[in-house]
């Protein structure tokens, strides 16, 4: 029983450096949430005045713009994809990487080649294992993205829309990102980003009650108007379309590491059940075999006499 014993202890010492850890695991990732909610915060009223700008620039003129008109026929079209670098999320990158396959065949299923823009090392991964092809891969920033990093991620995808299809460029551009809800809730959704949808933009930029909304003069056209600031929208619904996957990634993390922590904490309890139960095995064992020794010496002792 004794190497039993000692098989029970060492899996204890083992399990309780594992829930060191991702106990600790556990709490960066909280501070990390808390940090990418503030910056989810802080990006709203940059892009919500933004596409106020955009909504007045494309309702308020006739002009017709590449980012703003939609294609008779759409044949091409790009879909942008972000997951994590690192996993230790639970279901986070493949609840993302599902939605993106679920749009890819709704797209194919509608006669259109889909081009794979992705970001993040597990998104990259998996395309990668099944050996599918991707236009650009982002890596390295999910953690943490700057405007910078949207600004890369961006610039590909708004050179593609410009681009004639017949010279490799698109029609279309989608884009699949996990939605922070809660702590508790993160959802994998997919939204069409280019050519804009008036409706919605103009629904999204809708005034709160009370509030006065500006009035524009197009300088020099709108045309020009249009040329510099739809990038700058894109860039801004990708950048917080970045901080929202990182959000919901750490916030998994966070649930996953917590779960993990419970779990070991559940094993340990076990473990340290059943050593008790060995060593008091062992105890009494110990004690039967003192007891036989002394009875089998007394007889032995009896039957001299």
């Amino acid at each position: 029983m004794g190497a039993q014993l000692r098989v029970y202890k060492r899996r204890i010492r083992s399990v309780s450096a594992t829930k060191k850890i991702t106990k600790a695991m556990e709490m960066i990732a909280a501070s990390r949430v808390v940090k990418a909610q503030r910056k989810v915060a802080a990006s709203t009223p940059y892009a919500t005045e933004l596409t106020r700008a955009v909504t007045a620039v494309a309702t308020g003129s006739n002009t017709k713009h590449p980012l703003t008109t939609e294609a008779e026929n759409p044949t091409r079209v790009a879909v942008l994809l972000l997951t994590s670098d690192r996993g230790l999320a639970g279901a986070f990158n493949s609840n993302a990487i599902k939605a993106a396959e679920k749009l890819t065949e709704r797209l194919e299923g509608e006669g259109k080649e889909v081009v794979n823009y992705i970001v993040g090392r597990r998104g990259l991964a998996h395309y990668n294992f099944r050996e599918r092809k991707v236009a650009e891969s982002f890596t390295g920033f999910t953690d943490d993205p700057s405007y910078a990093d949207a600004k890369k991620v961006a610039a590909p995808l708004i050179e593609a829309i410009e681009t004639e299809t017949a010279e490799g460029g698109v029609d279309e551009l989608h884009i699949v990102y996990t939605e922070f809800v809660s702590m508790m809730t993160q959802t994998a959704v997919e939204a069409r980003l280019l050519p804009l949808s008036l409706d919605e933009v103009a629904e999204e930029a809708k005034p709160s009650k009370g509030e006065i909304l500006p009035l524009f003069d197009f300088e020099p056209s709108a045309e020009d108007v249009l040329d510099a600031l739809l990038p700058r929208y894109v860039e801004s619904r990708i950048y917080n379309a970045l901080l929202q996957s990182a959000a919901s990634k750490h916030a998994a993390t966070r649930r996953a590491m917590k779960s993990a922590t419970d779990n070991a904490g559940d094993l340990i309890e076990n473990l340290t059940r059943l050593a008790n139960q060995a060593r008091q095995a062992e105890i009494t064992q110990e004690i039967s075999e003192i007891v036989g020794g002394a009875s089998a010496l007394a007889d032995a002792t009896a039957g001299s006499d």
